[in-house]
């Protein structure tokens, strides 16, 4: 059989030879273009020949018959396990207590400056003092005219109690009576009115002295002696004190997750410049989108820590979606055909490894594990490694 395979080959090659010299002796192109014609013809014949008599060969020679071979590729393990989804964003540190100071009674001109930038401020500090000098005079003024209301007001309650005796012995007349009664009564009245006017006038005071609401580190103070101080310089405030305790992070949730954040949802936040994470929940979720950037507003709790400074960059990752006993494997695993989305397996039929390919249904997408709903089992063996140009029930070897 070979021999004959030979003479056939033989053959082929005198007859290209020939031809080979005929083409070139021919200068017309009709006769070259028939010439190669000729040769795709028995070219085909021969290829036709050579293709039977390999199958024929193969039926009866069954140790010619080459044995397909393994692929090489990874498998993994099916398990179940908890799988989780985050929405993944970016917010800040912020205060849950910030105070811009105001004067109580209106502003005035600073007289003293009790505070700098940075210092730890106590509830009830002292921070300026504004100028109270006409307040104070108006204060001396109203306690020397209720003196004299005193006195005035002792001399006729000594009036009234000389006619009260002279009446009971029947001496004056009721109208002198009446008249030092009345007196008496009028001059209290005008103390009473002169005290009150003093504690008002005290209370004006008090007001020069402008003290902290808040426990905190004074952020601003942009005030000096000698300026007037009414709470704000245009737009920026004169004194600005945070409460470093109680601190929050804030972000802005896209419209699209409004359904899946409310209040308790749990919430790992990441702060890179200091490098903790600390697991908190959703505190605050807003109940209006911004127009502007389509997104409503979220905070959650953070815990007293020294490291933490407000305003400092937070990753913010919102828990929307569990599930305890899930299958999750690398996304990068998965293929989409016509039919949806699927998988290769290692299987074992008649003692050999071969491939299998699984249509699976999918669910959530995190980081680069994909939750399948159904087509795997736990127990099964994924294929992670060589999967990208195998096929259904191809041979399969492992490490």
């Amino acid at each position: 059989m070979q021999k004959f395979i030979q003479v056939i080959l033989l053959t082929s090659s005198l007859v290209l030879a020939s031809c080979g010299n005929n083409t070139e002796s021919s200068g017309s192109l009709t006769a070259k273009k028939a010439e190669l014609e000729k040769l795709k013809k028995e070219h085909n014949t021969v290829a036709d020949k050579i293709k039977a008599l390999e199958t024929e060969i193969a039926k009866l020679d069954t140790s010619a018959v080459k044995e397909e071979v393994a692929k090489l590729v990874g498998t993994t393990d099916i398990t179940t396990q908890n799988f989780s989804h985050y929405i993944d964003l970016q917010g800040r540190v912020d205060a849950n207590d910030i105070s811009y100071i105001s004067p109580r009674l209106g502003g005035g001109q600073v007289r003293a400056v009790y505070v700098k930038r940075g210092d730890y401020v106590k509830k009830g500090q002292l921070l300026l003092k504004l100028d109270d000098a006409i307040v104070k005079q108006q204060i001396a003024a109203s306690r020397q005219n209720a003196e004299a209301l005193k006195t005035q007001l002792t001399f006729a309650k000594d009036v009234y109690n000389r006619r009260s005796n002279l009446w009971k012995q029947g001496i004056g007349t009721e109208i002198e009576l009446i008249s030092a009664r009345t007196n008496v009564e009028g001059l209290e009245r005008q103390v009473k009115a002169a005290e009150e006017s003093i504690k008002v006038q005290q209370e004006q005071q008090s007001g020069a002295n402008v003290y902290s609401d808040v426990e905190g580190i004074a952020d601003e103070v942009n005030v000096r002696v000698g300026e007037l101080f009414t709470g704000f310089a245009g737009t920026l405030p004169q004194i600005k004190i945070v409460n470093t305790k109680s601190l929050k992070v804030v972000t802005d949730v896209p419209e699209n997750y409004s359904g899946k954040i409310k209040q308790g949802s749990v919430v790992l936040v990441s702060l890179p410049d200091i490098d903790k994470t600390f697991n908190t929940s959703i505190s605050v979720s807003g109940k209006v989108i911004d127009p502007n950037n389509r997104s409503f507003r979220a905070e959650a709790s953070l815990p007293s820590d020294p490291a933490i400074r407000p305003n400092q960059i937070a990753m913010v990752r919102i828990l929307d979606y569990s599930a305890v006993n899930a299958i999750a494997i690398p996304v990068n695993t998965v293929g989409t055909d016509e039919k949806g989305k699927y998988v290769y397996v290692s299987v074992s039929e008649g003692g050999k490894l071969v491939a299998r390919k699984r249509q699976i249904q999918v669910g959530e997408l995190y980081n680069a594990l994909i939750e399948v709903k159904s087509g795997l089992q736990a127990g099964e063996k994924l294929i992670t490694e060589g999967f990208q140009n195998i096929y259904d029930g191809q041979l399969l070897r492992t490490n």
